[in-house]
């Protein structure tokens, strides 16, 4: 089976292969004979009902720097390819909602994974509440009475943009730190939507970890330790990647979402688990494919064409 891919992401000149999910399923695509077309966000189009975008052919190899080889561009009706891979990293923004209002246009019969309908109804930091017996106790509020209730609460919080990424404006507070007053007012002033505050867990310090599902089923983890100096986890923040294994626990938040994500079209999901509680469920752009192949687990771009072929 050969496939017509049309990968909608960041300009592929600015990724870093080595830790890039992207790339990985692009090379994957490309060593089972699919054709890959390469577009940016800001070059689809919508007109008279039509979703159209100007791609560029698209080809690969594993060298940083001379990574990609691109053709001239070419304006192309997206209901001719066979998939579309929606790609693009957040933020979960308004330009990013458009793009899925118009590729929710051509799927399924172009399909676009993730199914792009259930990518903008599923914020990853608000569907997650769906399953709130699983997670940490959390608030979604700009009321700042709720956020200091909150704190004198649970004592130690982490407070975070609700459609930020990549652990960007993420804070640590202590019971005793005097600049909760100040972060509000900060967020307040930097994001029109409400943010999101939950119980610190001190659990994180021996890591967060990313699971990856395929159409619902785990297939591979990798675990991620802050540095010394930081809360967050992130790997391009100065988070270290380590192997793990699934824990029975993680096993159980999985079968328990796993259907829901299925269900709605989610065929490449990673969630954040630490200790015994999901924090997040991410859908737009996750990532860890080459940390988990690295350290001798699953092929997941693989398993992810296979999905995908078997869907066409």
């Amino acid at each position: 089976m050969s496939l017509k891919v049309a990968v909608q992401m960041d300009h592929v000149s600015g990724i870093t292969i080595k830790g890039d999910s992207t790339f990985a399923l692009c090379l994957e695509a490309e060593r089972r004979g699919h054709e890959l077309f390469h577009y940016t966000p800001d070059r689809l189009s919508l007109r008279d009902g039509r979703a159209t975008a100007r791609v560029e052919t698209m080809n690969l190899v594993e060298e940083q720097g001379r990574h990609f080889t691109l053709g001239a561009p070419e304006k192309v009706d997206l209901s001719e390819m066979d998939v579309v891979l929606l790609r693009q990293d957040p933020p979960f923004d308004m330009n990013y909602i458009t793009s899925t209002h118009i590729l929710e246009r051509i799927h399924p019969k172009t399909l676009v994974v993730n199914d792009p309908a259930w990518v903008r109804n599923m914020p990853e930091k608000i569907f997650v509440t769906e399953f709130a017996d699983l997670m940490p106790e959390t608030i979604i509020t700009k009321d700042p009475d709720e956020v200091a209730a909150f704190r004198a609460e649970f004592g130690e919080i982490v407070m975070k943009p609700l459609y930020g990424n990549g652990g960007a404006g993420v804070f640590h507070l202590t019971r005793e730190d005097r600049n909760l007053s100040s972060f509000m007012e900060t967020f307040a002033l930097l994001f029109r939507e409400p943010f999101i505050v939950q119980r610190y867990l001190k659990d994180v310090r021996r890591g967060d970890k990313r699971v990856i599902l395929i159409d619902g089923e785990p297939v591979g983890a990798i675990n991620r330790v802050p540095s010394e100096t930081d809360a967050r986890s992130n790997m391009h923040v100065g988070g270290r990647a380590e192997p793990t294994e699934l824990t029975e626990r993680e096993r159980e938040i999985c079968a328990r979402i796993g259907p829901a994500l299925k269900e709605r079209g989610q065929v490449f999901v990673g969630i954040d688990v630490i200790g015994d509680y999901l924090t997040e469920i991410n859908v737009t752009s996750p990532t860890g494919i080459r940390e988990v192949k690295r350290f001798g687990g699953a092929d997941i771009a693989a398993l992810y064409w296979d999905a995908v072929e078997a869907k066409r």
